[in-house]
This record gives C-alpha cells, structure tokens and sequence, in this order.
C-alpha cells in the first residue's frame, strides 16, 4: 500500500490511505515500543509511550513524534467523523516519513 504514493494519493477516498498510513506508522512504533520492553494496550498508550520513551528523550527526532500525533487525529476523523476527506496535497507529504519511520525502527 505505501509502496506507490502517487495511485493511493489519487484514490477517492484518501481518509482510507490515512488511515493505512496512521497504522504502518503505529505498528512500526509498536515495534520500536517492543525494543524497550513497552507494550501498550491501546492506540493513545502507544501514543503516549513513543513520546515518553523515545520522543523526549530525544531517541527518534521530533518531526517523527509531530508525524504519529498527526496521523493519529487525522485517522481518528477519518474513522469517527461522518464526513471527513482530506486533500490530496494533506496525504502525500506523509509517505516519505512514514516510510522513514518504519526504516527507523530497524535502527533502535
């Protein structure tokens, strides 16, 4: 799904590549959680720990702490919301990080 950005940035309904992207990030933080012997029972406490654990104490660079709290609201609108579409030029910047994230994870 992250593989090509530009055919899921097209798609019509980018709340669903959101949302893919939200949870290729999660699970790579959930991965980078595990490393510290983390293991959160629930999307905010993932949320929570990777700023607590990783974030603030400077282990992963901010912008990626920035990136997992946007995706996470952003998917929480899209999921929750009755209707919530986002911008074409909202949800490809989002590929690249995303992607760094999961490379990151490979680094902890």
């Amino acid at each position: 799904m992250l593989a090509n950005p530009a055919a899921n940035g097209e798609c019509a309904r980018r709340d669903s590549t959101i949302n893919r992207l939200y949870y290729a990030a999660y699970y790579a933080v959930m991965a980078i959680l595990l490393t510290a012997d983390l293991e959160p029972t629930t999307h905010n406490g993932a949320k929570s720990d990777f700023t607590e654990f990783f974030i603030k104490p400077n282990k992963i660079p901010k912008e990626y702490g920035k990136i997992y709290s946007q995706l996470f609201t952003w998917r929480q609108k899209g999921d929750y919301d009755d209707v919530f579409d986002f911008d074409k030029e909202k949800v490809l910047p989002y590929f690249k990080p995303v992607l760094e994230l999961i490379e990151l994870k490979n680094l902890i």
